[in-house]
């Protein structure tokens, strides 16, 4: 298992991260107790010790469910990180953002319970908010790390320019956006950002929400909250031309490394410049079983060239994440 540091927290951690949103089961079909907790367990003991979580997952099922699992003597051997800054309402069916030092108080005991700890390492704020200034936010996560309540302050989902504006008022540590072989406009901007300022990426989504895992075909049906039903990558006519890359990419894969796409893909992420660590959205303990083959190689420049190709040939109308955005603030 490689290793990184977390910016200039000093804490060390995995650079496979395991990201637990689908395990809170909200926007995920559901989720099945046991398995989610046999999956974070088994994650440790592979060497992953980096665990991604936060409290919209399932409304709070997420963290109480990597709360279980840590709890019988697996707590010290991790690296936690949640998050902060949105709120929903009863029936979980209007969520928005608000990061004003109130809202994260009451969040960060909230979490603590969950978790069932004492301290969260990396407490990242989850969207910007614009109704907040950013300076508040920075100001209250900070006198959280020197109560020793948190160790780390990271953002998710910021720009460069807010980024900019926040470690004007606080140390930042992280950054989570999402990056992977097909979704990758942090490259004009958040990666060389971080990479100047000694931010470390933690990169979500790296299998980009399973296409890249090599087990989907075009038959797959998304049910439910499934967040996949109206993510423009699964419905035509561009489902079929993502299979097609995942398709190729296997190929290449296999001749070149001897590998699947799914460890190219991760491979992938991990290579690029500036990138600390990919989270890895793994829900039942066998998915973790191709971990220990992604490391011990590189991609040299010929396979990050013919990786490009393939995609050109195959996505010939590519489409980002953003509609995994929650709905802007508004003032308050």
């Amino acid at each position: 298992m490689e290793t990184t540091t977390l910016g200039a927290s000093g804490i060390e951690a995995s650079r496979i991260g395991l990201g637990t949103w689908a395990i809170g089961g909200w926007m995920w079909g559901g989720t099945d107790e046991k398995a989610s907790i046999e999956t974070i367990r088994g994650a440790v003991e592979r060497g992953i010790t980096l665990i991604d979580t936060a409290p919209v997952y399932g409304f709070g099922r997420s963290e109480e469910l990597v709360g279980r699992a840590l709890a019988d003597g697996y707590r010290h051997r991790v690296v936690l990180a949640t998050k902060l800054g949105l709120e929903w309402s009863e029936d979980g069916t209007a969520i928005r953002r608000n990061s004003s030092p109130e809202r994260i108080r009451r969040e960060l005991h909230d979490s603590l319970r969950r978790l069932r700890t004492d301290c969260i390492d990396v407490y990242q704020v989850h969207w910007p908010d614009g109704a907040t200034p950013i300076e508040e936010t920075a100001h209250a996560l900070e006198d959280l790390r020197r109560e020793g309540k948190i160790r780390a302050i990271g953002v998710s989902n910021y720009s460069p320019e807010q980024m900019a504006h926040f470690a004007d008022a606080a140390p930042l540590a992280t950054a989570q956006p999402p990056y992977n072989l097909f979704e990758r406009g942090i490259e004009a901007d958040v990666l060389p950002w971080c990479r100047e300022h000694g931010v470390a990426v933690l990169a979500y989504g790296a299998l980009c929400r399973g296409l890249l895992s090599g087990k989907m075909t075009r038959h797959r049906r998304f049910e439910g909250d499934d967040l996949r039903r109206n993510d423009p990558k699964f419905r035509a006519p561009r489902f079929s031309q993502y299979l097609a890359a995942v398709r190729a990419l296997d190929v290449y894969a296999n001749e070149r490394f001897g590998c699947s796409v799914l460890e190219l893909a991760l491979r992938w992420v991990l290579d690029q410049p500036g990138v600390s660590a990919a989270l890895w959205g793994a829900r039942r303990p066998g998915q973790l079983a191709p971990v220990k083959r992604v490391f011990g190689w590189r991609l040299d420049g010929e396979a990050m060239q013919r990786i490009d190709t393939i995609l050109s040939q195959c996505v010939t109308d590519p489409v980002g994440p953003e509609f995994m955005a929650p709905p802007a603030s508004e003032a308050r």
